[in-house]
């Protein structure tokens, strides 16, 4: 009975040491493409910040500043941009997006979700949400050309009304700790005006017009907020998963502890049963 008890206590130590070999595996992954994430998201935010510049610049410059994109309606529809993961192993991450798209949700007022993530296009299926595109539903292989794809079916389903406000559902990278889940507004657009300086305005020509070309800067500028959205939720999604899979190699390490602790008592049981065997024996 001892020799089967080692035995398998023997086997589960073997089994919880290979566990414990692929969250190692994991942690590292997720620190390594957590860096490059991170480093991406630096990198693009200068040419996001300009466009921004530009639009503000624009709309402070122009006495009769009038854009549909600025244009308040009766919220009758709105649509939902949610960022989440392709797959777990990343603690509560897609589950705190989830909880608090249903959150937002819960108003009433009919909604479309543009989901980015196959944990995203699950969800929307089994709470039978309706899906605007389920074009993007892989996140690891979103790219910039599809953030810029994104804005520009936004934007175009906004200019139409065929929903009357959009806003963008991710999770904002605080530390390697903290995740939070955010929601922003993409349209309409806030006003970006800032009051006029004293002194001299750089004097900057516009063709064929400031309207038109601050129309055309906005899809730009919504996909540049989807894209750093998309940063910020990768980096964090790689954030909950190295803190998720060191975590769980602790545990794996406890475990194997205690299973060796275990093993040794039961090899300890099994040579003092003998040694008694053959005393008795030898006595008789």
């Amino acid at each position: 009975m001892a020799g089967a008890s080692m035995k398998d206590i023997k086997l589960r130590i073997k089994s919880v040491q290979s566990t414990m070999q692929i969250t190692k595996a994991m942690e590292l992954v997720a620190s390594s493409k957590l860096r490059r994430a991170k480093e991406r998201q630096e990198r693009s935010r200068p040419y996001f910040t300009e466009l921004k510049e530009t639009l503000s610049e624009i709309e402070s410059a122009t006495t009769d500043f009038s854009t549909p994109y600025q244009i308040k309606r009766a919220v009758k529809k709105r649509c939902i941009i949610v960022i989440a993961g392709d797959r777990g192993l990343a603690g509560g991450y897609n589950a705190n997006i989830f909880k608090a798209l249903t959150e937002s949700m819960a108003d009433g007022v009919p909604v479309c979700v543009l989901p980015i993530g196959k944990r995203a296009v699950d969800f929307c299926v089994r709470k039978h949400v309706e899906i605007l595109t389920a074009e993007f539903a892989e996140a690891a292989t979103i790219s910039i050309p599809d953030c810029f794809a994104i804005g520009n079916l936004v934007t175009r389903g906004y200019l139409s009304e065929q929903f009357d406000e959009v806003s963008i559902l991710y999770t904002q990278f605080v530390s390697m700790l903290t995740q939070t889940p955010r929601s922003e507004n993409l349209l309409p657009l806030e006003s970006l005006r800032r009051e006029s300086k004293a002194g001299v305005r750089p004097l900057v020509i516009y063709e064929p017009s400031p309207m038109e070309v601050y129309n055309a800067i906005v899809p730009n500028y919504i996909s540049g907020m989807i894209y750093g959205a998309m940063c910020e939720s990768v980096a964090s999604e790689l954030g909950a998963r190295r803190t998720a899979m060191d975590a769980a190699s602790k545990n794996a390490a406890e475990m194997i502890d205690d299973l060796s602790l275990r093993y040794n008592r039961a090899r300890q049981g099994a040579i003092t049963q003998e040694i008694t065997e053959i005393v008795a024996g030898a006595e008789h």
